[in-house]
């Protein structure tokens, strides 16, 4: 079979060894996958897999199931998509039974690669982690991501006003459009962001450079979940806001969680979040698709950071 391998920067289609599907396992033939930030760092060498996972790209795919290990509630032929640690992109991957999902009601192999990884951190940082109740404020930096704009959609959907940063008007637009009730444009006055808190829980892929502005926008109680260092690792934390607003600071992440703890994640967004696509109330947000043949230059479109939602690599068009 093949797989997509980063190398020093760029991405090659390699061939590589056939997995074996064990118990509790389930072999997927591979429609399509979802690009994530977290690829474009891997492929730099900045973010390896976890010891034991696949050396190849992507965090998450769709496909049929082609094989199902002893134990694995799965059958041959269901359409399905998953989360991986690594390897979504590959003409197969075998993963944990359990970190695989249905397709949702109504849509499609496509739009459904674009759904595991962002949904599963959305839902992780604001709702578990965050502890969001309906009716408190959230802040989303980076709004118009793929992970934005899975939060938006939820917090919308489960009651709670949720406000952006963004790079540009028409980003802050699209956020809108998804549900936020507003927010602002980086480049131009992130202090505005005052006008609209405080906040109760903000999901922060940024990191140092919006340290300062986070600690003053959080609310009494307030949560700031660290999901990304894109702005900076270090900054110079004032304590007495910390300890004087009672606040609590997480880092996070999903990637290198353990199995169980990744497929109790997966269960109850199959209960909590799945239904809601039937229902129209979410979306994938699935801006374009590019044959696989076209790796580099999907990545690059990623890359430049003017990407309203999610891009997804097709590997088998035969599949829909």
């Amino acid at each position: 079979m093949k797989a997509l391998q980063g190398v020093d920067g760029h991405v090659e289609w390699v061939e590589a060894e056939r997995p074996t599907c064990d118990a509790g396992q389930v072999r997927i033939r591979v429609a399509a996958a979802g690009l994530n930030r977290a690829d474009l760092l891997q492929m730099k060498g900045l973010y390896p897999p976890p010891p034991g996972a696949s050396p190849y790209m992507g965090l998450e795919c769709s496909g049929v199931v082609e094989e199902v290990g002893a134990g694995a509630a799965w059958r041959v032929g269901d359409r399905v998509c998953a989360l991986l640690a690594s390897g979504a992109m590959a003409e197969e991957v075998v993963v944990d039974a359990r970190h695989v999902l249905p397709v949702p009601e109504g849509l499609g192999l496509h739009e459904a690669a674009a759904l595991p990884e962002v949904y599963a951190t959305a839902w992780l940082n604001i709702f578990q982690l965050g502890a969001v109740k309906a009716g408190e404020k959230v802040l989303v930096h980076a709004g118009a991501s793929g992970v934005g704009s899975a939060a938006i959609q939820l917090c919308k959907a489960f009651g709670s006003p949720v406000w952006v940063s963004v790079g540009s008007q028409d980003r802050l637009a699209y956020c809108q459009a998804l549900g936020a009730a507003g927010g602002v444009v980086r480049n131009e006055n992130l202090d505005a962001l005052e006008g609209f808190g405080p906040f109760d829980v903000i999901l922060d892929p940024v990191g140092a450079s919006y340290g300062e502005l986070n600690l003053k926008l959080l609310a009494r109680d307030g949560r700031w979940v660290i999901i990304g260092l894109m702005g900076g690792r270090k900054f110079e934390l004032d304590l007495a806001q910390v300890l004087g607003k009672r606040l609590e600071i997480t880092g996070s992440t999903l990637r290198n969680r353990d199995d169980g703890f990744k497929a109790e994640l997966l269960r109850e967004l199959q209960q909590q979040v799945w239904p809601l696509f039937a229902e129209g109330r979410l979306s994938p947000q699935l801006v374009d698709t590019y044959p696989v043949e076209f790796a580099q230059a999907a990545y690059a479109e990623l890359e430049t950071n003017q990407v309203s939602g999610k891009l997804v690599m097709v590997i088998d068009p035969s599949l829909v």
